[in-house]
């Protein structure tokens, strides 16, 4: 290898949607998540690890949801690794998202980078954005950490240039993770190493996902080294396919499928661990790592109609289309693996061209093409051991320069497992300063220093602060934290009794809507309805609160009570967005379908419109029955094109 790397940490400008603060209510209710069902003949071991590890929420994490659809210009920290052959820009404010790779001799890019950040409800906690590579902790799902600044700072690596050093408290499974990412000089391989410790004596659910999105063009094939794969059906089964004849279609060349697929590579348990994209008039990319990273996926958004309104909705500056390789901890993304406790997995990723013959990588004979993608590959193999070797043996060296303030939840922690008489969540290498600590953090700096809690702007989990809390004087804010942690916990009534303690203190609108959450878990819609209308009569301005509640009593036939609170309801432009479907489907159920339609008619842009919601479609048909479905609301990505709109 030769020449040198250059490490610039600069701002950019970006065109990039507004995000506002997240939610102020907890993730209490059960994750929406894409129904699976995973059965033999699947393996047991997968049958298994899909039954293992499901939070029953997301607490202690909130929603952000707060955002639109108007982009604008916006300054970014960045941080760009460059030597003669790549050049990488990372993204630390946003999860550390790797948001461009390109090859310096051609300028080409490897992955699909978009003109601007365009939020959609795609992830754990909503908020989410296309392009680049993605790194996904903690459970199914686009990360909780996606859209939210990480610790970031410089460390002297192992050739004596630098390392970005990326990392975090993830809170819904109370680990530590850190992402070393090393361009060496001359190398045409980026290096990421990633350390993922459970400072728990107790075992934790593990999740990991490395998504790479790669441009589609129709000449684009992706290689993996098996010739099965397992396949979400569209009823939620999951069966075994070859993705070279999937009903008819060769899928490794993603621009073929018709509908969205989802294919998990069936990779032998020896196999050596990689996935590439084959483009003739691009780059390229493959996936490669070492053995923990077992799982590898291709997904496409199909080339139908609800696919390639995806593709537009994600991307509306244009960019091109895209799909996505990935590689997990799991063989698929229905299954977690278990952490012990106290323990820690790492492994080494590599990023580059695969620099194949084209005319066997694209050829009729699938086999030989991934079997001399195999042997073409194998010089890079040993530049990943070697990387993975000199990496592990710099993971607690101390950052020299600091880039980046992730959140204080790190630092938090620190402070309680020290008034604990706990182990040290951090050290040396990815250290939790107490300075970033913030307002969300300050009440339970405050119960820790005085014994005192006093806010509500923020939720924990676990029995310490359970503990701390019920020593504390009792107040609301006391209750209301005692009834989310039970809450979260699948304590139902001790939760109840928490909520109704602290309204007889001080009524809060929080109180009411835990009550209203548990009476829906118990199939009690009077008693939910009774008290959303007293959580949102306490707060008629909160959108989040609204939302909710009106989604819930739609969904639990209660049009009449949901389009009351609509009415009386205090937020800017009810007519739009989330509230004016909302709306809409309220006056559709309560025998006004005209208005209904006229809503849908003048245009309806529903900027949170969750991944895989056809609701929009539905209500269309319901309203306008036999009229075509508009394309601005056709969002099914198994529909195919074949049917009717």
């Amino acid at each position: 290898m030769t020449g040198s790397t250059r490490v610039e940490v600069t701002v950019r400008r970006q065109r990039i949607a507004r995000l506002g603060p997240a939610s102020p209510l907890p993730m209490l209710a059960p994750p929406l998540q894409s129904p699976f069902r995973i059965e033999p003949p699947v393996p047991e071991s997968i049958v298994a690890g899909a039954r293992y590890g499901h939070p029953s929420s997301f607490s202690p994490y909130t929603a952000q949801d707060d955002y639109d659809r108007v982009r604008t210009e916006q300054e970014l920290p960045v941080v760009v690794l460059e030597n003669d052959r790549l050049r990488a820009v990372f993204l630390p404010s946003f999860g550390g998202r790797l948001w461009e790779l390109a090859d310096r001799r051609s300028g080409r890019s490897l992955v699909h980078t978009p003109p601007a950040i365009q939020f959609a409800n795609l992830a754990l906690r909503n908020a989410w954005f296309a392009g680049g590579v993605e790194w996904n902790i903690g459970t199914r799902g686009h990360s909780p950490t996606t859209c939210s600044p990480l610790h970031a700072a410089l460390v002297e690596g192992p050739d004596g240039g630098t390392v970005l050093r990326m990392w975090e408290l993830e809170r819904l499974r109370g680990v530590v993770f850190t992402i070393d990412a090393w361009l060496p000089a001359g190398s045409p391989w980026l290096f990421t190493r990633v350390t993922v410790r459970n400072p728990s004596p107790d075992p934790v659910p593990m999740y990991w996902w490395t998504n790479a999105a790669v441009r589609e063009r129709s000449e684009t094939r992706v290689l993996a080294p098996a010739t099965t794969a397992f396949r979400t059906e569209d009823d939620g089964g999951v069966s075994r396919v070859d993705p070279a004849h999937d009903g008819g279609v060769d899928a490794t060349w993603p621009s073929r499928s018709p509908a969205s697929r989802d294919f998990f590579f069936d990779l032998a348990p020896g196999q050596r661990r990689w996935i590439a994209a084959v483009d003739p008039g691009e780059p390229g990319l493959a996936l490669l790592s070492t053995a923990p990273l077992r799982g590898r996926k291709l997904f496409t958004w199909g080339a139908g109609p609800g696919g390639d309104r995806w593709q537009r909705w994600l991307n509306p500056e244009g960019g091109g289309r895209y799909f996505e390789i990935q590689s997990g901890l799991a063989q698929t993304q229905f299954e977690h693996v278990p952490l012990g406790g106290g323990a820690t997995v790492a492994w080494t990723e590599a990023f580059g061209a695969p620099e194949l013959d084209p005319a066997v990588a694209l050829g009729p004979d699938l086999p030989s093409a991934v079997a001399d993608a195999e042997r073409r590959l194998g010089p890079a193999f040993e530049d990943l051991a070697r990387a993975d070797a000199a990496l592990a043996g710099m993971r607690t060296r101390a950052p020299h320069r600091t880039v980046l303030t992730g959140s204080g939840w790190g630092a938090l922690e620190e402070r309680r497992r020290a008034r604990a008489g706990e182990a040290p969540i951090g050290d040396a290498g990815a250290p939790f300063p107490h300075g970033s600590m913030g307002e969300e953090q300050r009440p339970w700096a405050g119960l820790l220093d005085t014994g005192r809690f006093d806010g509500t702007s923020s939720t924990v989990r676990g029995d310490d602060w359970a503990a701390r809390l019920r020593s504390a004087p009792e107040t609301a804010d006391t209750l209301l934290q005692l009834g989310a942690i039970a809450h979260a916990d699948g304590s139902s009534a001790e939760a109840a009794d928490a909520y109704v303690r602290a309204n007889h203190l001080r009524e809060h609108p929080i109180a009411h809507r835990g009550l209203a959450l548990l009476a829906l878990a118990a199939g009690d819609i009077g008693a939910a309805g009774a008290a959303y209308d007293a959580a949102c009569a306490l707060d008629r301005a909160s959108v989040p609160l609204l939302v909710e509640a009106v989604t819930a009593l739609l969904a639990a036939g209660s049009a009449d009570r949901a389009l009351a609170l609509l009415a009386v309801a205090r937020v800017a432009e009810v007519e739009r967005g989330r509230t004016g479907f909302l709306l809409a489907t309220a006056l559709a159920r309560t025998g006004e379908p005209e208005r209904a339609a006229a809503l849908l008619e003048a245009g309806l842009e529903v900027p949170d419109l969750r991944e895989g919601e056809d609701a929009i479609a539905d209500l269309w048909r319901e309203v306008r029955p036999g009229v075509p479905v508009p394309d601005a609301y056709r969002f099914d990505m198994r529909d195919t094109g074949g049917g009717p709109g």
